[in-house]
Protein backbone atom coordinates (compact mmCIF):
# COMPACT_ATOMS: atom_id res chain seq x y z
CA UNK A 1 0.00 0.00 0.00
CA UNK A 2 1.42 3.32 -1.17
CA UNK A 3 4.93 1.54 -1.38
CA UNK A 4 6.10 4.35 -4.28
CA UNK A 5 4.95 7.33 -2.10
CA UNK A 6 6.40 5.57 1.01
CA UNK A 7 9.47 5.02 -0.35
CA UNK A 8 10.25 8.52 -1.78
CA UNK A 9 9.44 10.29 1.34
CA UNK A 10 11.54 8.10 3.38
CA UNK A 11 14.33 9.15 1.01
CA UNK A 12 13.42 12.81 1.33
CA UNK A 13 13.31 12.63 5.18
CA UNK A 14 16.52 10.53 4.96
CA UNK A 15 18.47 13.13 3.41
CA UNK A 16 17.14 15.89 5.67
CA UNK A 17 18.60 13.68 8.42
CA UNK A 18 22.02 13.86 7.30
CA UNK A 19 22.05 17.43 7.24
CA UNK A 20 21.86 17.84 11.17
CA UNK A 21 21.02 22.23 10.72
CA UNK A 22 18.95 22.96 8.27
CA UNK A 23 18.15 26.37 5.83
CA UNK A 24 15.25 27.60 4.48
CA UNK A 25 17.14 26.65 0.91
CA UNK A 26 17.24 22.56 2.55
CA UNK A 27 13.29 23.09 3.62
CA UNK A 28 12.36 24.38 -0.26
CA UNK A 29 14.69 21.39 -1.63
CA UNK A 30 12.70 18.71 0.44
CA UNK A 31 9.61 19.88 -0.18
CA UNK A 32 9.45 19.95 -3.90
CA UNK A 33 10.78 16.38 -3.41
CA UNK A 34 7.58 15.84 -1.45
CA UNK A 35 5.59 17.77 -3.82
CA UNK A 36 6.65 15.45 -7.12
CA UNK A 37 5.99 12.59 -5.05
CA UNK A 38 2.68 13.29 -3.79
CA UNK A 39 1.85 14.53 -7.85
CA UNK A 40 2.88 11.15 -9.25
CA UNK A 41 0.56 9.70 -6.31
CA UNK A 42 -2.04 10.96 -8.49
CA UNK A 43 -3.19 13.51 -5.47
CA UNK A 44 -5.05 16.15 -6.42
CA UNK A 45 -2.83 19.33 -7.64
CA UNK A 46 -4.75 21.55 -5.37
CA UNK A 47 -4.41 19.35 -2.35
CA UNK A 48 -0.51 19.02 -3.13
CA UNK A 49 -0.01 23.12 -3.40
CA UNK A 50 -1.94 23.78 -0.19
CA UNK A 51 -0.50 20.92 1.43
CA UNK A 52 3.21 22.03 0.83
CA UNK A 53 2.05 25.71 1.40
CA UNK A 54 1.01 24.69 4.71
CA UNK A 55 4.20 22.55 5.73
CA UNK A 56 6.61 24.73 4.60
CA UNK A 57 4.76 27.82 6.79
CA UNK A 58 5.19 25.95 9.70
CA UNK A 59 8.57 23.97 8.89
CA UNK A 60 10.73 27.38 8.33
CA UNK A 61 9.80 28.92 11.84
CA UNK A 62 13.14 29.54 13.75
CA UNK A 63 11.82 26.87 16.69
CA UNK A 64 12.27 24.30 14.02
CA UNK A 65 15.31 25.44 12.23
CA UNK A 66 17.49 26.36 15.50
CA UNK A 67 16.14 22.95 17.06
CA UNK A 68 18.41 19.95 18.48
CA UNK A 69 16.51 18.24 15.50
CA UNK A 70 14.49 19.92 12.59
CA UNK A 71 14.58 17.46 10.42
CA UNK A 72 12.96 15.12 13.23
CA UNK A 73 10.38 18.75 13.30
CA UNK A 74 10.08 18.65 9.64
CA UNK A 75 8.84 15.03 9.68
CA UNK A 76 6.30 15.79 12.46
CA UNK A 77 5.09 18.60 10.85
CA UNK A 78 4.11 16.11 7.16
CA UNK A 79 2.86 13.48 9.62
CA UNK A 80 0.37 16.51 11.41
CA UNK A 81 -0.51 17.71 8.01
CA UNK A 82 -1.35 14.18 6.50
CA UNK A 83 -3.32 13.61 9.48
CA UNK A 84 -5.44 16.94 8.49
CA UNK A 85 -6.22 15.81 4.95
CA UNK A 86 -7.64 12.67 6.16
CA UNK A 87 -9.41 13.73 9.01
CA UNK A 88 -10.10 11.94 12.14
CA UNK A 89 -11.58 8.08 11.99
CA UNK A 90 -15.51 7.71 10.97
CA UNK A 91 -17.04 5.27 11.87
CA UNK A 92 -20.25 3.68 10.16
CA UNK A 93 -23.60 5.53 11.71
CA UNK A 94 -25.88 3.34 13.15
CA UNK A 95 -29.45 4.13 13.37
CA UNK A 96 -31.19 4.99 16.44
CA UNK A 97 -34.46 2.44 15.10
CA UNK A 98 -33.51 -1.14 15.38
CA UNK A 99 -32.53 -0.95 11.55
CA UNK A 100 -29.79 0.57 9.72
CA UNK A 101 -29.76 0.26 5.90
CA UNK A 102 -26.69 0.53 4.34
CA UNK A 103 -26.30 1.53 0.32
CA UNK A 104 -23.55 1.27 -1.53
CA UNK A 105 -23.35 2.66 -5.01
CA UNK A 106 -20.38 3.32 -7.84
CA UNK A 107 -19.33 2.54 -11.07
CA UNK A 108 -19.24 -0.75 -12.65
CA UNK A 109 -15.83 -2.65 -11.64
CA UNK A 110 -15.32 -0.71 -8.98
CA UNK A 111 -15.82 -3.75 -6.99
CA UNK A 112 -18.74 -2.99 -4.99
CA UNK A 113 -20.54 -6.27 -4.49
CA UNK A 114 -17.83 -8.00 -3.36
CA UNK A 115 -17.07 -5.30 -1.17
CA UNK A 116 -21.15 -5.60 0.26
CA UNK A 117 -19.97 -9.09 1.38
CA UNK A 118 -17.19 -7.55 2.88
CA UNK A 119 -18.91 -4.85 4.89
CA UNK A 120 -21.33 -7.92 5.81
CA UNK A 121 -18.84 -9.78 7.39
CA UNK A 122 -17.56 -6.64 9.54
CA UNK A 123 -21.01 -6.29 10.58
CA UNK A 124 -21.19 -9.73 11.33
CA UNK A 125 -18.69 -10.34 13.42
CA UNK A 126 -19.99 -6.87 15.44
CA UNK A 127 -23.26 -9.05 15.80
CA UNK A 128 -25.29 -6.79 13.67
CA UNK A 129 -27.09 -9.63 12.48
CA UNK A 130 -27.04 -8.10 8.36
CA UNK A 131 -29.06 -8.71 5.56
CA UNK A 132 -27.80 -8.70 1.66
CA UNK A 133 -30.00 -7.47 -0.80
CA UNK A 134 -29.20 -7.68 -4.17
CA UNK A 135 -30.58 -4.60 -6.23
CA UNK A 136 -28.44 -4.87 -9.64
CA UNK A 137 -30.94 -5.94 -12.18
CA UNK A 138 -28.80 -5.08 -14.90
CA UNK A 139 -25.61 -7.47 -15.33
CA UNK A 140 -25.57 -11.21 -15.80
CA UNK A 141 -25.60 -13.30 -13.18
CA UNK A 142 -24.84 -10.33 -10.79
CA UNK A 143 -27.61 -11.44 -7.90
CA UNK A 144 -25.83 -15.33 -8.00
CA UNK A 145 -22.20 -14.05 -7.30
CA UNK A 146 -23.69 -12.29 -4.64
CA UNK A 147 -25.54 -15.10 -3.22
CA UNK A 148 -22.50 -17.32 -3.39
CA UNK A 149 -20.46 -14.22 -1.30
CA UNK A 150 -23.12 -14.46 1.20
CA UNK A 151 -22.94 -18.41 1.66
CA UNK A 152 -18.82 -17.46 1.87
CA UNK A 153 -19.60 -14.66 4.99
CA UNK A 154 -22.38 -16.65 6.45
CA UNK A 155 -24.98 -13.95 5.45
CA UNK A 156 -28.37 -14.08 4.08
CA UNK A 157 -28.91 -12.95 0.34
CA UNK A 158 -32.53 -11.45 -0.72
CA UNK A 159 -33.00 -10.38 -4.62
CA UNK A 160 -34.17 -11.75 -7.76
CA UNK A 161 -32.51 -11.44 -11.36
CA UNK A 162 -34.29 -9.07 -13.70
CA UNK A 163 -36.32 -7.87 -10.71
CA UNK A 164 -37.07 -4.00 -10.31
CA UNK A 165 -34.39 -1.88 -8.11
CA UNK A 166 -36.33 0.52 -6.08
CA UNK A 167 -38.97 -2.50 -5.18
CA UNK A 168 -36.48 -4.73 -4.45
CA UNK A 169 -34.86 -2.62 -2.15
CA UNK A 170 -37.99 -1.68 -0.45
CA UNK A 171 -38.70 -5.77 -0.52
CA UNK A 172 -35.64 -6.22 1.10
CA UNK A 173 -35.82 -3.57 4.07
CA UNK A 174 -38.86 -4.81 5.05
CA UNK A 175 -37.73 -8.84 5.11
CA UNK A 176 -34.86 -7.23 7.09
CA UNK A 177 -37.32 -6.07 9.66
CA UNK A 178 -39.80 -9.42 9.60
CA UNK A 179 -36.60 -11.06 10.13
CA UNK A 180 -35.07 -8.69 13.12
CA UNK A 181 -32.01 -7.85 10.79
CA UNK A 182 -30.24 -4.71 12.59
CA UNK A 183 -28.80 -3.65 9.11
CA UNK A 184 -29.17 -4.21 5.78
CA UNK A 185 -26.82 -3.66 2.63
CA UNK A 186 -27.93 -2.79 -0.47
CA UNK A 187 -26.08 -3.41 -3.68
CA UNK A 188 -26.99 -1.22 -5.96
CA UNK A 189 -26.77 -1.73 -10.01
CA UNK A 190 -23.43 0.05 -11.31
CA UNK A 191 -22.29 1.39 -14.46
CA UNK A 192 -19.39 2.02 -16.68
CA UNK A 193 -20.11 5.46 -16.21
CA UNK A 194 -22.26 8.03 -14.49
CA UNK A 195 -25.48 8.63 -16.86
CA UNK A 196 -29.16 10.03 -16.06
CA UNK A 197 -30.70 6.82 -15.96
CA UNK A 198 -28.50 5.28 -13.05
CA UNK A 199 -28.98 8.23 -10.61
CA UNK A 200 -32.59 8.87 -11.01
CA UNK A 201 -33.08 5.43 -9.95
CA UNK A 202 -30.38 5.73 -6.92
CA UNK A 203 -32.32 8.52 -5.87
CA UNK A 204 -35.38 6.97 -6.78
CA UNK A 205 -33.99 3.73 -3.97
CA UNK A 206 -32.88 6.52 -1.90
CA UNK A 207 -36.08 8.43 -1.59
CA UNK A 208 -37.71 4.66 -0.64
CA UNK A 209 -35.91 3.42 2.08
CA UNK A 210 -34.21 6.35 3.09
CA UNK A 211 -30.54 4.84 3.95
CA UNK A 212 -29.04 5.54 6.66
CA UNK A 213 -25.77 6.07 4.64
CA UNK A 214 -25.16 6.23 1.36
CA UNK A 215 -21.31 5.11 1.25
CA UNK A 216 -19.48 5.17 -2.60
CA UNK A 217 -17.71 2.36 -3.59
CA UNK A 218 -14.49 3.91 -5.56
CA UNK A 219 -11.49 1.85 -7.32
CA UNK A 220 -8.70 3.73 -5.08
CA UNK A 221 -6.10 2.40 -8.45
CA UNK A 222 -7.58 4.90 -10.18
CA UNK A 223 -6.48 8.09 -8.79
CA UNK A 224 -7.96 11.43 -9.30
CA UNK A 225 -10.84 9.96 -11.61
CA UNK A 226 -12.67 8.50 -8.45
CA UNK A 227 -12.28 11.98 -7.43
CA UNK A 228 -14.40 12.88 -10.02
CA UNK A 229 -16.75 10.06 -9.38
CA UNK A 230 -17.48 11.19 -6.24
CA UNK A 231 -18.05 15.06 -6.58
CA UNK A 232 -20.73 13.44 -9.55
CA UNK A 233 -22.41 10.80 -6.65
CA UNK A 234 -22.32 13.29 -3.98
CA UNK A 235 -24.04 16.32 -5.70
CA UNK A 236 -26.45 13.72 -6.86
CA UNK A 237 -27.02 11.21 -3.54
CA UNK A 238 -25.55 13.36 -0.44
CA UNK A 239 -22.76 10.58 -0.17
CA UNK A 240 -22.13 9.93 3.74
CA UNK A 241 -18.79 8.14 3.20
CA UNK A 242 -16.82 6.77 0.84
CA UNK A 243 -15.03 2.89 1.11
CA UNK A 244 -12.11 2.59 -1.21
CA UNK A 245 -11.06 -0.68 -3.09
CA UNK A 246 -7.59 -2.54 -4.30
CA UNK A 247 -4.93 -0.11 -2.16
CA UNK A 248 -3.45 -3.40 -1.14
CA UNK A 249 -1.30 -2.88 -4.68
CA UNK A 250 1.78 -0.27 -5.27
CA UNK A 251 -1.75 1.93 -6.85
CA UNK A 252 -1.33 5.19 -6.88
CA UNK A 253 -3.42 5.57 -4.14
CA UNK A 254 -3.91 9.73 -4.43
CA UNK A 255 -7.97 9.35 -3.52
CA UNK A 256 -7.15 8.27 -0.45
CA UNK A 257 -5.00 11.39 0.13
CA UNK A 258 -7.47 13.39 -1.69
CA UNK A 259 -10.74 12.26 -1.26
CA UNK A 260 -11.80 14.50 2.00
CA UNK A 261 -10.13 17.62 1.29
CA UNK A 262 -11.86 17.77 -2.18
CA UNK A 263 -15.52 16.21 -1.67
CA UNK A 264 -15.67 16.68 2.04
CA UNK A 265 -16.47 12.57 2.23
CA UNK A 266 -14.88 11.12 4.52
CA UNK A 267 -13.36 7.66 3.74
CA UNK A 268 -14.88 4.63 6.22
CA UNK A 269 -13.21 1.81 5.43
CA UNK A 270 -10.03 0.54 2.54
CA UNK A 271 -10.18 -2.91 0.73
CA UNK A 272 -6.58 -4.12 1.11
CA UNK A 273 -7.01 -7.80 -0.67
CA UNK A 274 -9.07 -10.09 -2.31
CA UNK A 275 -9.82 -11.81 0.82
CA UNK A 276 -13.11 -11.73 2.63
CA UNK A 277 -11.35 -10.59 5.53
CA UNK A 278 -9.51 -7.96 3.59
CA UNK A 279 -11.75 -4.52 4.14
CA UNK A 280 -10.19 -2.02 6.86
CA UNK A 281 -11.27 0.59 8.96
CA UNK A 282 -9.65 3.96 7.96
CA UNK A 283 -7.67 4.96 11.14
CA UNK A 284 -5.87 8.20 9.42
CA UNK A 285 -2.90 7.72 12.39
CA UNK A 286 -2.44 4.35 11.30
CA UNK A 287 -2.13 5.06 7.53
CA UNK A 288 -0.13 7.75 7.88
CA UNK A 289 2.60 5.66 9.82
CA UNK A 290 2.46 3.50 7.55
CA UNK A 291 2.95 5.81 4.76
CA UNK A 292 5.89 7.14 6.58
CA UNK A 293 7.48 3.91 7.67
CA UNK A 294 7.02 3.97 11.23
CA UNK A 295 4.54 0.85 10.71
CA UNK A 296 0.84 -0.16 12.63
CA UNK A 297 1.62 -2.01 15.56
CA UNK A 298 -2.21 -1.44 16.57
CA UNK A 299 -3.63 -3.21 13.29
CA UNK A 300 -0.94 -6.11 13.36
CA UNK A 301 -2.76 -6.58 17.21
CA UNK A 302 -5.67 -6.53 15.63
CA UNK A 303 -5.58 -8.95 12.98
CA UNK A 304 -3.61 -11.19 15.43
CA UNK A 305 -6.74 -11.31 17.98
CA UNK A 306 -9.00 -11.89 14.95
CA UNK A 307 -6.93 -14.80 13.18
CA UNK A 308 -5.09 -16.52 15.95
CA UNK A 309 -6.52 -18.93 18.53
CA UNK A 310 -6.29 -17.88 22.24
CA UNK A 311 -6.52 -21.52 23.31
CA UNK A 312 -3.77 -22.92 20.84
CA UNK A 313 -1.71 -19.79 21.97
CA UNK A 314 -1.72 -20.26 25.71
CA UNK A 315 -0.68 -24.02 25.22
CA UNK A 316 2.15 -22.84 22.90
CA UNK A 317 4.68 -21.99 25.37
CA UNK A 318 3.92 -25.16 27.79
CA UNK A 319 4.92 -27.21 24.39
CA UNK A 320 7.82 -25.42 23.48
CA UNK A 321 9.12 -25.55 27.26
CA UNK A 322 8.64 -29.32 27.58
CA UNK A 323 9.67 -30.16 24.12
CA UNK A 324 6.27 -31.05 22.88
CA UNK A 325 6.57 -28.94 20.17
CA UNK A 326 5.79 -30.30 17.00
CA UNK A 327 5.50 -30.64 13.29
CA UNK A 328 1.79 -30.34 13.33
CA UNK A 329 1.91 -27.45 15.88
CA UNK A 330 4.19 -25.65 13.74
CA UNK A 331 1.45 -26.15 10.21
CA UNK A 332 -1.21 -24.71 12.64
CA UNK A 333 1.23 -21.81 13.45
CA UNK A 334 1.63 -21.06 9.39
CA UNK A 335 -2.17 -21.65 8.92
CA UNK A 336 -3.06 -18.91 11.45
CA UNK A 337 0.08 -16.11 10.17
CA UNK A 338 -1.57 -17.34 7.00
CA UNK A 339 -5.38 -15.91 7.87
CA UNK A 340 -3.79 -12.49 8.94
CA UNK A 341 -2.94 -12.16 5.46
CA UNK A 342 0.26 -12.36 2.61
CA UNK A 343 3.59 -11.86 4.52
CA UNK A 344 4.48 -8.66 3.17
CA UNK A 345 1.37 -6.96 4.45
CA UNK A 346 2.11 -8.10 7.81
CA UNK A 347 6.33 -6.92 7.18
CA UNK A 348 4.42 -3.32 6.62
CA UNK A 349 2.53 -3.08 9.65
CA UNK A 350 6.31 -3.84 11.69
CA UNK A 351 7.86 -0.28 12.15
CA UNK A 352 11.03 -0.35 10.28
CA UNK A 353 10.10 -2.93 8.59
CA UNK A 354 8.42 -1.57 4.62
CA UNK A 355 11.77 -2.15 2.82
CA UNK A 356 11.72 -5.82 3.76
CA UNK A 357 8.23 -5.75 2.66
CA UNK A 358 8.32 -3.87 -0.42
CA UNK A 359 11.96 -6.58 -0.72
CA UNK A 360 12.15 -10.17 -2.62
CA UNK A 361 12.75 -11.70 1.08
CA UNK A 362 8.86 -10.70 1.27
CA UNK A 363 7.42 -12.86 -1.76
CA UNK A 364 10.33 -15.45 -0.48
CA UNK A 365 9.50 -15.94 2.66
CA UNK A 366 6.21 -16.62 1.35
CA UNK A 367 7.20 -18.98 -0.85
CA UNK A 368 9.09 -21.28 1.78
CA UNK A 369 6.42 -21.01 4.18
CA UNK A 370 4.33 -22.44 1.58
CA UNK A 371 6.92 -25.12 1.04
CA UNK A 372 7.22 -26.32 4.28
CA UNK A 373 3.71 -26.62 4.56
CA UNK A 374 3.13 -28.44 1.62
CA UNK A 375 5.95 -30.99 3.23
CA UNK A 376 4.59 -31.47 6.43
CA UNK A 377 0.79 -31.85 4.76
CA UNK A 378 2.76 -34.73 2.71
CA UNK A 379 3.88 -36.69 6.37
CA UNK A 380 1.71 -39.05 8.07
CA UNK A 381 0.01 -37.66 11.31
CA UNK A 382 2.76 -39.96 13.20
CA UNK A 383 5.38 -38.51 11.25
CA UNK A 384 4.31 -35.23 12.22
CA UNK A 385 4.33 -36.08 15.89
CA UNK A 386 7.43 -37.94 15.87
CA UNK A 387 9.97 -36.32 13.10
CA UNK A 388 12.96 -38.54 14.04
CA UNK A 389 11.33 -41.28 12.58
CA UNK A 390 11.36 -40.06 9.31
CA UNK A 391 14.36 -42.00 6.96
CA UNK A 392 15.27 -42.05 3.56
CA UNK A 393 12.52 -44.14 1.90
CA UNK A 394 10.18 -41.60 4.10
CA UNK A 395 11.85 -38.38 3.26
CA UNK A 396 12.06 -39.36 -1.06
CA UNK A 397 7.97 -40.22 -0.33
CA UNK A 398 7.27 -36.63 1.31
CA UNK A 399 9.33 -35.05 -1.50
CA UNK A 400 7.81 -36.64 -4.26
CA UNK A 401 4.45 -35.75 -2.25
CA UNK A 402 4.76 -32.44 -1.65
CA UNK A 403 6.10 -31.32 -5.03
CA UNK A 404 9.76 -30.98 -3.71
CA UNK A 405 13.14 -32.01 -3.03
CA UNK A 406 14.58 -34.32 -1.22
CA UNK A 407 17.04 -31.32 0.53
CA UNK A 408 14.09 -29.38 0.95
CA UNK A 409 12.76 -31.71 3.25
CA UNK A 410 15.92 -32.30 4.51
CA UNK A 411 16.59 -28.62 5.31
CA UNK A 412 12.73 -28.22 6.80
CA UNK A 413 13.69 -30.97 9.31
CA UNK A 414 17.08 -30.00 10.31
CA UNK A 415 15.61 -26.19 10.81
CA UNK A 416 12.98 -28.20 13.01
CA UNK A 417 15.43 -29.46 15.02
CA UNK A 418 17.48 -27.30 15.76
CA UNK A 419 14.25 -24.72 16.52
CA UNK A 420 13.89 -27.79 19.10
CA UNK A 421 17.14 -27.29 20.54
CA UNK A 422 17.06 -23.73 20.67
CA UNK A 423 13.43 -23.38 22.46
CA UNK A 424 14.76 -26.31 24.87
CA UNK A 425 17.77 -24.66 25.92
CA UNK A 426 15.94 -21.22 26.69
CA UNK A 427 13.00 -22.69 28.89
CA UNK A 428 15.85 -24.66 30.54
CA UNK A 429 17.88 -22.05 31.60
CA UNK A 430 21.34 -23.92 30.06
CA UNK A 431 22.89 -20.91 28.87
CA UNK A 432 21.82 -22.20 24.78
CA UNK A 433 23.93 -20.38 22.19
CA UNK A 434 22.95 -19.29 18.63
CA UNK A 435 25.43 -20.10 16.10
CA UNK A 436 28.30 -17.62 16.89
CA UNK A 437 28.15 -17.17 20.58
CA UNK A 438 25.56 -15.25 21.57
CA UNK A 439 23.76 -15.89 25.10
CA UNK A 440 19.78 -16.86 24.88
CA UNK A 441 19.71 -16.26 28.76
CA UNK A 442 21.08 -12.77 28.57
CA UNK A 443 18.85 -11.75 25.19
CA UNK A 444 15.58 -13.39 27.36
CA UNK A 445 16.32 -11.98 30.80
Amino acid sequence: MFESLSEKLQGVFQQLSRKGKLTEEDVDRALREVRLALLEADVHFRVVRDFVARVREKAVGVEVLRSLSPAQQVISIVHDELLELLGSTSELIVSSSPLSVYMLVGLQGSGKTTTAAKLALVLRKQARLPLLVAADPQRPAAVRQLEMLGEQVEVPVVGQPGADPVATCRDGVAEARRLGKRAVILDTAGRLQTDEGLMEQLEAIKAAVRPTEILLVADGATGQDALKVAEEFHARLGLTGAILTRLDGDARGGAALSLRAVTGVPIKFMGVGERMEALEVLHPDRLVSRILGMGDVLSLIERAQENVDLTRAQDLPKKLRTGSFDLEDLLDQFRQLRRMGPLDQLLALVPGMGRAARGPEAAAGEQDMRRMEAIILSMTPGERKRPDIIGGSRRRRIAKGSGTGVSDVNRLLNQFRQMQQLMKGVAGGRGAKKPGGIDLNRLFR
